[in-house]
């Protein structure tokens, strides 16, 4: 097995699973309107649906690679690439929460965004088909790391709805918007550059 490039991994997953996307906000909102007791089955939705596509993202890589073994370095460019798109899109990132009275979203609604949101599963097979390449032949380790990235994601939507209310002011500071965007945006820029390996 080879090794994992640990310090490129973990910026890609602290970052990603951390910064405003679909699960995020939806958390922070659903903690804003109702606190977070009410908000924990939608949560645990959320992260079961996030272990099953990391779980078959891990799955699909392995195949890939046993079927098409050339595929290495295509998919660190690939993954490098797409890395670098979210590190534009970060810089771009405008934190809108919606203030409307949604109804309260419950297990089966936070299962079901991770199934039909295609960031999930690009994120899971960017993944598995880079940073976790080694690992996708045992079944073990494909558990493990879907259980560990799950628990990060449901740590990150915890933060934002247990915080919702704070993030939201904190974050409606326009000079401090565009400076945690690029802090995070050259984070993502060092974990593409890391995992192409052109150094």
């Amino acid at each position: 097995m080879e090794a994992i490039n640990l310090g490129a991994f973990f910026t890609f997953v602290i970052v990603t699973t951390y910064t405003p996307g679909p699960n995020n906000i939806t958390s922070s909102s659903m903690g804003i309107l109702y606190g977070y007791r009410k908000t924990i089955n939608y949560l645990i939705g959320i992260c079961v649906g996030f272990f099953g596509i990391m779980l078959l993202s891990g799955i699909v890589s392995g195949s890939l690679y046993a079927i098409f073994p050339s595929l290495e370095m295509i998919m660190r460019i690939t993954g490098s690439g797409y890395i670098l798109w979210l590190a534009y899109k970060t810089l771009k990132t405008s934190y809108q929460f919606s203030s409307d009275e949604s109804p309260i979203l419950g297990f089966s609604n936070g299962l079901l965004l991770q199934i039909f949101n295609p960031k999930v599963w690009i994120y899971g097979l960017t993944l598995y088909t880079t940073f976790l390449a080694s690992i996708t032949g045992n079944i073990l380790w494909l558990l493990f790391t879907s259980i560990f990235l799950a628990c990060v994601a449901f740590t990150a939507t915890s933060t934002w709805a247990i915080s919702g209310a704070a993030i939201k002011q904190f974050l409606a500071n326009q000079a401090l918007q565009k400076t945690i965007n690029i802090i995070l945006a050259l984070l993502l820029i060092y974990t593409a550059i890391e995992l192409s390996g052109v150094f």
